[in-house]
């Protein structure tokens, strides 16, 4: 290293004897003199006078040397450390799907694999958005644990009528309420049973109407508006159990039989409540209409708690739970209480995440609408947040169906073969239309690697497409982190 000290000698050299030296001593008096205007030429009036010692006769004088001062040296930046520990490369993934994407089952393919930590390791086609089929319902959960919070509930109430001898029965919003007895389970496990409203109400109405017969039932299904059936709902669903006309009153989501999943539903929902109802007074009529504005309530039951509904319409993918569900978020949003309203609640309910909603279209809270459109990469982001429990999540995680173990991805036609490899490290909500099978979710990979994955199949698709996708899923657990995207 170079710098100023280093560069000078370590001692200044003797002076000789003679020379100016000797000139200096013998004539100091005309040499201070001129030294002196020398002195005050150079540095004018802001030069310092120097004061010369008084010198014995015949003794040389004593000279003061007028040094100018040493410029400060600009200061050299230390060297930048330079660490002496090699750096390891990332290593290179080495496990290939390439080979499955080929397969028609697909019809269009669309994928994205991350990591826990959101690092992409497989994407095709990813931030294009396609129809959901049941997937959505995923975005229904965590809008609604937002929005309306773990514990809420939805009630159904008895009121006074306008009339003498009138009660309103109140629908507000409880598609789960059953009609079977006490003590009897339907498919909603801890769901709120009718006879036990109608007993709370036969207590209360004697107490406030002592000696008037109960003559009358109205039916009040306002809370919900708007159409019942979504536009592109095929009607067969209705038939083959899968989906109900969404009405705010009515009984075991209307049910031929409260418990069979998929029992047929019918065309009056609002009609069954009625007929279930009163029979408790003995089948007196009813009809449709509103409670009166500020009516006194007599008795209300209330569903399970959120934090319940959410396995209850993921697990088995129950379109009308999840279609209760997305019309209270709109409600308590105050967008309406309309399926049509669902299109502004979800994607705000679903803000709070963080993560870009410009691109979603919703067109109901199920997935059953071709209208529905999100991304691969959107359910892959926000599905990183449910793995990682954030906020009420972990709610939607622990109530996602597992290949081989629960719900629809336990059906015999889902991971079988030598896709069974894959049996209970699959956790996701798979979806089918006629249009679009998708599955999206979280995969504990056979080497310990936690993924985060979405699938969709779209297009010209039939049910083989859930096969194509569940051999790709299990290709994604037999890689792991080795996973390529090639």
């Amino acid at each position: 290293m170079t710098d100023a000290a280093s560069s000078a000698p370590a001692t200044p050299p003797a002076h000789r004897r003679g020379g100016i030296g000797s000139v200096l001593g013998r004539h100091r008096t005309a040499w201070l003199v001129t030294a002196s205007v020398a002195a005050f030429t150079l540095l004018g009036g802001s030069a310092v006078a120097l004061g010369a010692a008084t010198t014995p006769a015949g003794a040389p004088a004593a000279v003061t040397p007028v040094y100018s001062p040493t410029p400060t040296p600009t200061p050299t930046p230390p060297p930048r450390p330079v660490s002496t520990i090699e750096q390891a490369a990332s290593p290179l993934r080495t496990c290939s799907v390439g080979s499955l994407l080929s397969d028609g089952r697909f019809g269009t393919l669309q994928a994205q694999v991350l990591r826990a930590d959101g690092q992409v390791m497989f994407e095709r086609d990813a931030d294009t958005a396609s129809q959901t089929a049941s997937s959505l319902k995923v975005l229904t959960a965590a809008a609604a644990l937002n929005v309306l919070g773990p514990d809420f509930r939805a009630s159904t109430r008895v009121v006074a009528g306008a009339e003498a001898g009138t009660i309103v029965l109140v629908g507000g919003g409880d598609l789960t309420l059953t009609r079977l007895p006490s003590g009897q389970e339907p498919v909603y496990t801890g769901a709120a049973h009718l006879d036990d409203l109608a007993a709370k109400t036969k207590t209360a109405w004697q107490a406030q109407f002592p000696g008037t017969p109960i003559t009358r039932i109205v039916l009040d299904s306002s809370y919900f508006g708007g159409k019942t059936w979504g536009d592109t709902w095929p009607p067969t669903e209705r038939g083959t159990g899968w989906l109900s006309h969404i009405t705010a009153l009515q009984v075991d989501a209307d049910r031929a039989d409260p418990r069979v999943f998929l029992s047929p539903r019918g065309d009056d929902p609002i009609g069954r409540a009625g007929a279930a109802f009163a029979q408790y007074f003995n089948d007196v009529p009813f009809e449709q209409g509103t409670a009166p504005a500020g009516a006194a309530e007599l008795a209300s039951v209330s569903s399970q708690p959120l934090e319940t509904l959410i396995p209850q319409f993921l697990i088995p993918s129950d379109n009308s739970l999840a279609e209760m569900v997305a019309r209270h978020v709109a409600i308590k949003l105050g967008v309406g209480n309309t399926i049509d309203a669902l299109a502004a609640a979800i994607p705000r309910s679903l803000d709070v995440y963080g993560i870009d909603t410009s691109g979603l279209r919703v067109a109901d809270g199920s997935g059953m609408s071709r209208n529905n459109a999100v991304a691969p990469s959107y359910f892959t982001a926000l599905f990183v947040k449910i793995h990682a429990r954030e906020g009420a999540l972990g709610i939607v995680r622990d109530g996602l169906p597992v290949a081989g173990e629960s719900g629809t991805l336990n059906y015999s036609n889902r991971f079988f073969g030598d896709n069974a490899v894959a049996r209970g490290h699959v956790r996701a909500k798979s979806g089918s239309i006629s249009s679009a099978y998708t599955l999206t979710g979280i995969i504990d990979a056979a080497d310990g690697s936690t993924l985060i994955f979405a699938i969709f199949a779209t297009g010209r698709v039939g049910a083989e497409a859930r096969t194509a996708i569940d051999t790709l899923a299990t290709a994604f657990y037999r890689c792991g982190g080795n996973l390529s995207n090639r």
